[in-house]
């Protein structure tokens, strides 16, 4: 039971820090100077962290939830 649970710790970890990196280099294609103000760099590269992190957390959330509704399917059908 406690390794299990770690496992699933550990999975979702891994699955986090994987989809905030996705995140991360996906936002990079974004040409957002437009929408900033000048000399506003270090501001512009902590708001991409932010929302690097917030768009990665919802899609690991949302890839962690799958897995664990993909196991629980079998326990309908009892």
């Amino acid at each position: 039971m406690l390794a299990e649970f770690g496992m699933s710790s550990v999975l979702s970890i891994l699955s986090h820090l994987l989809f905030i990196g996705l995140a991360w280099w996906a936002l990079q294609a974004i040409n957002y100077e437009k929408f900033l103000r000048p000399n506003r760099v270090t501001q512009a590269r902590l708001l991409l962290i932010f929302v690097a992190i917030m768009l990665g957390t919802a899609v690991s959330n949302f890839f962690l939830d799958y897995i664990n509704w993909a196991q629980q399917i079998p326990y309908i059908l009892e």
